[in-house]
């Protein structure tokens, strides 16, 4: 069909539809220049904001019943003191089968990288690897007090990609399948290239199978295909993650854990990993920006179509446009009218997408360049949870 939506699906959603909602004043977390970003139907959003190393855009849309994206800007001191490196800091927290994880990484990881860079004096890889693993045993702590009475907490997971812009350099790390991609301009000065700064950690990458593997070669079934989609231990696709207690330690893979989380083969050593994936790379003066954003970004849209929307397009709102990019190849690939799945209410919602999020930050390299540049201090956080939730 053309395009409007076949006849299967409107016989599955139309009960679902809903009027389009422009507005709502009441839902905006804040009208005086929305420091603390906006809220709109399913949509929260910072249209433009302003960091050390320049601009930057957020934006997140729901599709699931609770949204389990989370997503962090923090820019200035880098360390517990004021007199330590400052810089940026971004985090991509794309969660699963619940919003814990996310929102407990939200609330914790950035802190630990403080706490860590203020013990060695600087930003390292080190710093970040150190960070996440903390806020793992963090994680893995509150699962354990929690689970005799609720032992669905050990099911919940999260995929986690960070940044950080400091001293000139990029740092990116990565557990999960979320990306980030770097904007960097062609000697001709008119284009700009893509170039992907993040491993991704989802079985349906050969290489990622094989380190599976490789990792438990006594395990004959630690990647099985299962509906055509690769998964581990034919539950999960991600290999790396923060959370997902019950596929890192035996004590909770067992009742009263739901028996479709359950595996049958005890096991001695994590079936996945908390540790990241870490790059790091001295910013150039023809870098222009970043875009990290979830996976549901990306089964959408390529780098370099990502890349070249940013780049031909305004800042201000421009993560939003990312993200409206993908909804609109959403409703393509299901016949169907962008104006139509705009009217799908979260839950349903999931079967046409992913939660999505992006954030967007402009490097300006002037302001790279200057090591002593103080700029605001800034900490925004995308997903309306207050501070305290995750630790409910």
């Amino acid at each position: 069909m053309s395009t409007m939506v076949t006849n299967s699906w409107r016989k599955y959603v139309a009960p679902c539809w809903r009027p389009s909602v422009e507005s709502r004043g009441e839902n905006c977390s804040n009208r005086g220049g929305d420091p603390s970003g906006r809220v709109d139907g399913l949509w929260w959003y910072k249209d433009i904001g302003q960091h050390i190393h320049g601009e930057f855009s957020m934006a997140v849309i729901q599709a699931n019943n609770v949204l389990e994206d989370q997503c962090q800007v923090e820019s200035g001191p880098m360390s517990c003191m004021e007199s330590g490196p400052r810089g940026t800091f971004v985090g991509i927290y794309d969660g699963h089968a619940g919003p814990e994880a996310s929102r407990f990484i939200n609330n914790h990881l950035f802190d630990n990288i403080k706490r860590y860079t203020l013990d060695s004096q600087e930003m390292s890889a080190d710093v970040i690897k150190n960070a996440y693993l903390e806020t793992e045993e963090q994680f893995l702590s509150m699962v354990k007090k929690q689970w005799e009475i609720k032992p669905q907490i050990a099911s919940v997971g999260s995929c986690c990609l960070v940044g950080v812009v400091c001293n000139g350099m990029i740092y990116t790390a990565n557990a999960g399948d979320s990306r980030v991609v770097l904007a960097r301009l062609e000697k001709s000065g008119k284009q700009v290239k893509a170039v992907q700064l993040s491993d991704e950690h989802n079985a349906s990458i050969e290489s990622v199978r094989e380190e599976l593997r490789s990792l438990h070669p006594e395990d004959p079934k630690i990647v099985v295909l299962k509906h055509k989609v690769w998964r581990v231990k034919g539950l999960i696709q991600v290999s790396r993650s923060i959370g997902d207690a019950y596929l890192k330690k035996a004590e909770f893979n067992k009742p009263p854990l739901l028996a479709k989380f359950r595996i049958p083969d005890p096991f001695e050593k994590p079936i996945l990993l908390a540790e990241p994936s870490i790059h790091v790379q001295k910013l150039q003066h023809e870098d222009q920006f970043l875009i990290f954003a979830s996976d549901g970004l990306w089964e959408h849209l390529s780098n370099q179509e990502a890349v070249d929307i940013v780049h031909h397009s305004a800042r201000n709102g421009v993560a939003k446009k990312l993200v409206k990019a993908a909804l609109q190849e959403a409703a393509k690939k299901r016949e169907m009218r962008y104006s139509d799945l705009k009217k799908i209410v979260r839950g349903v919602r999931r079967h046409f997408h992913d939660d999505i999020t992006v954030i967007v930050l402009f490097l300006d390299s002037h302001l790279i360049s200057r090591s002593s540049f103080q700029g605001p201090i800034l900490s925004i956080k995308g997903g309306g949870v207050a501070p305290g939730d995750a630790n409910t």
